[in-house]
């Protein structure tokens, strides 16, 4: 390698789970793949962890955080090696405080790194939300190519639309549409009361505007 060439440089972020080893592995491929490169592995803890925002007690552990990441990253690369898999020709950790995503996005700026590697559990609704949070904000901050690591797992089912019950399509049919639900969705759905505004009109059909309420 030239005195000006730049390694292929990878961060990942790390917090010792399950879907923290599944990105170490992707980033540690990505690196074997472009040589020269780097590995940058990232812990990121919360500084102001005790009452009232004051710094907990891990804050005055900084050199037992970096231990604890060298050593993880250590046996992740022994472990690479004994199966016979490449492991990048240099492996760099840091420690950095207060917000994951932020810190993760702002090492890979301090670093022009080439790509960042996070991992995320790839569900949906209000569990992606708090579970896909550090990930989703790590790909908008960042200053390169983010790739999301989640594990291999069944699609979640879409939620099942049922069909018009037939009992209402009787009651709307028998009423001329002024009933809209049978007896027993009446109670479900409630009362509707249709509110046509006739002195408002829409200036591109002329009809007078309905609201449901």
């Amino acid at each position: 390698m030239s005195k000006t060439s730049k390694p292929y440089l990878v961060v990942v972020g790390t917090d010792y789970s399950e879907l923290a080893a599944l990105a170490l592995e992707s980033a540690c491929d990505l690196a074997a793949d472009r040589a020269p490169a780097e590995l940058h592995v990232v812990h990121v803890f919360s500084y102001f962890a005790g009452p009232e925002g004051t710094p907990g007690p891990e804050a005055y552990n900084l050199g037992e955080h970096a231990a604890r990441l060298t050593a993880y990253v250590e046996n992740a690369l022994t472990r690479r090696q004994a199966r016979g898999a490449a492991v990048p020709s240099r492996t760099v950790t840091h420690i950095r405080l207060n917000q994951p995503a932020q810190e993760v996005a702002q090492l890979a700026a301090d670093l022009e790194a080439d790509v960042v590697v996070v991992g995320t559990h790839g569900r949906q609704g209000f569990s992606r939300l708090l579970l896909g949070s550090v990930a989703e904000t790590t790909a908008r901050l960042a200053p390169c190519p983010v790739l999301v690591v989640r594990p291999k797992a069944a699609p979640e089912p879409l939620p099942r639309i049922e069909p018009p019950c037939p009992r209402c399509l009787e009651a709307r049919k028998s009423s001329g549409g002024q009933e809209l639900w049978c007896a027993q969705h009446k109670e479900r759905h409630g009362q509707r009361h249709t509110v046509h505004q006739m002195d408002r009109v829409s200036s591109e059909t002329n009809m007078p505007l309905v609201f449901q309420r």
